[in-house]
């Protein structure tokens, strides 16, 4: 499987580390699983090393579950990228034998585009974990999220909301919570507007971060999202939902 691994000492940079429990451990690591590949490509990505996968580091499933297993001080683990979804099969499969020799959380960082019912069984590795699922939700026009990322993200919402439904208010600690980039002149408080009235339809209890662009990849030419779009963009959001975050903020 194509995949870089590193262990990083909690508290890390996580997009969920505004109340997930990880934040507040101390002497305790991170697996951070970055998967090669993504079934997304957006022109603004942030990660798009995940598309040299000829020259990506290996790995297979037996060496996985050592490395996991074997160092007493890992808390956690987080599948990201390039985007976990294409590789589910693999994670899923690994997830499952770590959890049965050690308790550990089991989280993901993922655009939320990938088949239903593997989807389903990550958000119940999570749940019973005490992980994270976290969800990019890019944008909420069809035809915008098509333009930015090359495939209309109807998939994400449909996900996101089994998961609300089926796993949210089953536990105290939230399971589930969502992130969108805030694309100078394209993700405005319009849209930001119709994501947080969306969650807050599921339960307005679901956290929420906006994060701060930063020009990378076929975006490089753009600005850092301005202060006056972050404001605007938070104030729509804080309209519906009770748990809202603006991340990356030391850009501004």
């Amino acid at each position: 499987m194509h995949q870089s691994i590193c262990i990083d000492p909690l508290p890390t940079n996580c997009c969920a580390g505004g109340f997930c429990p990880g934040s507040r451990e101390r002497d305790f690591y991170n697996l951070a699983v970055f998967f090669y590949g993504c079934n997304f490509d957006c022109i603004f990505c942030q990660n798009s090393s995940h598309k040299r996968i000829d020259s990506a580091p290996r790995i297979d499933e037996e060496n996985f579950v050592n490395k996991a297993i074997e160092n007493e001080k890992i808390f956690c683990i987080c599948y990201f990228g390039g985007s976990p979804e294409p590789h589910l099969p693999f994670a899923l499969k690994v997830s499952e034998k770590i959890l049965e020799s050690k308790s550990m959380r089991i989280c993901w960082e993922w655009n939320g585009c990938g088949n239903e019912k593997l989807v389903r069984k990550a958000a119940e590795l999570s749940f019973k974990s005490n992980g994270v699922v976290k969800f990019d939700l890019k944008a909420f026009d069809k035809n915008l999220s098509l333009a930015l990322s090359g495939v209309t993200n109807e998939r994400a919402y449909s996900n996101f909301r089994m998961i609300a439904e089926k796993f949210f208010d089953k536990r105290e600690e939230p399971v589930l919570t969502a992130t969108t980039l805030l694309v100078p002149e394209y993700i405005d408080k319009g849209e930001i507007e119709n994501i947080a009235e969306f969650i807050a339809e599921l339960n307005p209890e679901i956290p929420y971060s906006l994060l701060v662009f930063h020009p990378s990849f076929y975006m490089s030419d753009m600005p850092i999202t301005p202060r006056k779009q972050v404001d605007e963009c938070y104030q729509a959001a804080r309209k519906y939902l009770k748990k809202v975050n603006v991340g990356n903020i030391h850009l501004l």
